[in-house]
């Protein structure tokens, strides 16, 4: 049997609509963030999304700007950041994929970054605020260590930097359902799913939304209308938020809400071969 890693691992997570569960690496501080990784793949997370704590994380809404300066306070650094990555490669071989800001990746070089993300054991790397006409370095240096670049598309992207972003990008695109910071939304912008036709036609990329989705009924929605992958951020960090000094019922309370969400998932995935 073919091992996978790398953008071959994460594309492979997408065979069926999957669940992309977000966390912040070193919230509230590096142990409990091993475990509360665990825990999210305990309950069925089809890729962890790792955010990598940044001191001005512009496209994120107070939800996870507090869990940065959590990581933060609590001494995370970036090797902290891969030595998380190496614990959870160590329990699993689940996707796990970074959301950073390009200012950590400049600040230790591209290619090191890279380097040093393969050897932890990450498959793929979103940088945040790089503009697809600025990302040769790290293209070059994901082509060549295998891991996945994927990049956000929106419903301000023209179609001509869609059609950019669709030959760089590779494991999956993430499409951003709502214009805005990150943060829980009461229901899904319907600009989401002619945003989702147009990159569909594009490209037979895995598209996963993301960015105020929180319910199972926001994930049903989501796969009813064709995407790959249901992306949850804001909602995981706010149970930590809220269970912070009760870490089992923290966990338990993760596991259950994965759960959920992933018989969602799969439930209207099923409606798809009838």
């Amino acid at each position: 049997m073919q091992v996978k890693y790398g953008k071959k691992r994460v594309t492979a997570a997408f065979a069926k609509p999957g669940f992309v569960g977000y966390t912040v690496a070193g919230d509230p501080n590096p142990l409990d963030s091993i475990e509360i990784a665990k825990a999210l793949i305990d309950g069925g997370c089809d890729v962890l999304e790792l955010g990598v704590p940044f001191s001005d994380p512009v496209a994120d809404g107070g939800v996870i700007q507090s869990a940065d300066t959590r990581a933060i306070d609590a001494g995370i650094t970036t090797d902290g950041v891969f030595e998380i990555v190496k614990a959870i490669r160590g329990y699993s071989d689940v996707p796990i994929v970074f959301l950073v800001y390009y200012n950590i990746v400049f600040r230790r070089g591209v290619d090191r970054f890279y380097d040093e993300a393969k050897e932890a054991g990450v498959d793929g790397i979103l940088i945040v605020d790089m503009p697809p006409e600025e990302a040769e370095p790290a293209q070059n240096a994901s082509e060549r260590t295998g891991i996945a670049q994927i990049f956000l598309v929106t419903q301000t992207t023209s179609d001509e930097r869609l059609d950019m972003i669709v030959r760089l990008a590779s494991g999956f695109i993430y499409l951003v359902s709502s214009l805005g910071v990150t943060g829980k939304r009461t229901e899904i912008s319907k600009n989401a799913f002619p945003l989702l036709e147009r990159v569909k036609a594009r490209t037979g990329i895995p598209i996963a939304v993301g960015f105020g989705i929180s319910g199972p009924e926001h994930a049903a929605e989501i796969v009813r209308h064709g995407a790959d992958g249901v992306i949850v951020g804001s909602a995981i960090v706010g149970r930590i938020e809220e269970h912070l000094g009760d870490k089992e019922g923290m966990l338990n309370e993760l596991r259950t809400y994965v759960r959920s969400m992933k018989r969602s998932i799969e439930d209207e995935a099923d409606k798809r071969v009838i």
